[in-house]
């Protein structure tokens, strides 16, 4: 099927959840605008991301979906929207049954097993071996819609970037090196533990004059809490924020080190240079998808990329990563992105 183009005035994109899976997504935006320049392009999305897309310039709306919803209740309201071509960029069932129902002409997916019937444009089942923001372009190309760009993006208020500018200003003296320290993740085996983050950050001021920012969500008090009390005349621990203050205290950051997490795909997106420590989740696929940016993994550990949300040993992808790898990834990206830091 060939997608008409001069009859395509309005576009949904469903990705409901994962803050870093939705940044990773606006991947394809530009590429629909590019394609599309007249069409309105909206998000379907659960409830607690609506802040990923809310100020993105190229998302005309950001409908949410209440976790519980069932699917038809969604794909009536989407209906009264008119659609004329649905992306299902996360095609699980939930997703493929709202696109199926969306009364959209057109509708886009992967052609994972028992979720075909939902598509009449149909994206490879197989996940491949290319990273998961290029793994959303598998549906332009199966839509037949050239990739010219492969930018992801997050757009924040000014509001809160002034309001990250005031809280620095007043913690941290002027032009002094600030590196992000970011201890969340969305299952337990991808935090890296407070005691080696604690370890981390004394290796890092062995070497050079820092300050640290610990940047931290829901979850994550005990252990930003943890590295703060460690090291308290080098850290800065950050206040309860929502995600647009979050983003503006990144924004004040040189160089941010981060668990797999949505803070650390934020961070790519804002052009921040960002390391990223990796344990159960594969670096290839779902890493800082940034030249700017890195990661460190232990990839001679026998049970890497386990991708299993508890660790069933010791968490030894974390705690036996070695301190000088992730110096010399520190050291490289320093260089790299001639970063500005006095040594000692």
């Amino acid at each position: 099927m060939t997608l008409i183009d001069d009859k395509i005035y309005n576009i949904l994109c469903i990705k409901p959840r994962g803050i870093g899976d939705i940044i990773l997504s606006t991947i394809i935006l530009d590429n629909l605008k590019s394609y599309f320049p007249f069409a309105k392009i909206d998000y379907l999305v659960d409830e607690f991301a609506k802040e990923s897309l809310e100020l993105n310039p190229l998302v005309n709306k950001v409908l949410t979906m209440a976790k519980n919803e069932l699917s038809i209740k969604v794909a009536l309201r989407l209906r009264k929207e008119k659609y004329d071509l649905v992306f299902d960029l996360w095609s699980n069932p939930r997703s493929a049954q709202i696109t199926f129902l969306s009364g959209a002409r057109f509708r886009v997916g992967f052609a994972y097993r028992g979720r075909k019937y939902a598509y009449n444009i149909l994206a490879p089942s197989s996940r491949g071996d290319h990273h998961s923001a290029e793994h959303n372009l598998e549906l332009l190309n199966a839509a037949k819609i050239p990739v010219i760009s492969r930018n992801i993006s997050f757009y924040n208020d000014e509001k809160s970037n002034l309001w990250a500018k005031d809280f620095i200003r007043d913690k941290v003296p002027e032009n002094k090196f600030i590196i992000g320290i970011v201890p969340s993740g969305g299952w337990s085996s991808k935090r890296c533990d407070a005691s080696k983050w604690v370890e981390i950050c004394k290796s890092i001021l062995l070497i050079y004059e820092a300050k640290f920012l610990i940047l931290w969500g829901p979850g994550d008090e005990k252990d930003a809490e943890f590295i703060n009390s460690n090291i308290p005349e080098h850290c800065i621990l950050a206040p309860q924020t929502d995600l647009f203050r979050l983003a503006g205290l990144i924004n004040n950051c040189k160089l941010v080190i981060a668990n797999d997490s949505g803070p650390m795909h934020i961070s790519v997106a804002l052009n921040i240079p960002t390391l990223g420590l990796f344990g159960p989740t594969n670096p290839l696929m779902h890493g800082p998808y940034s030249e700017k940016s890195d990661y460190v993994f232990k990839d001679d550990l026998f049970c890497i990329v386990c991708n299993l949300q508890k660790c069933r040993y010791n968490h030894e992808c974390f705690l036996d990563l070695s301190l000088e790898k992730i110096l010399t990834k520190i050291d490289n990206l320093i260089i790299f992105n001639n970063l500005d830091i006095s040594k000692k």
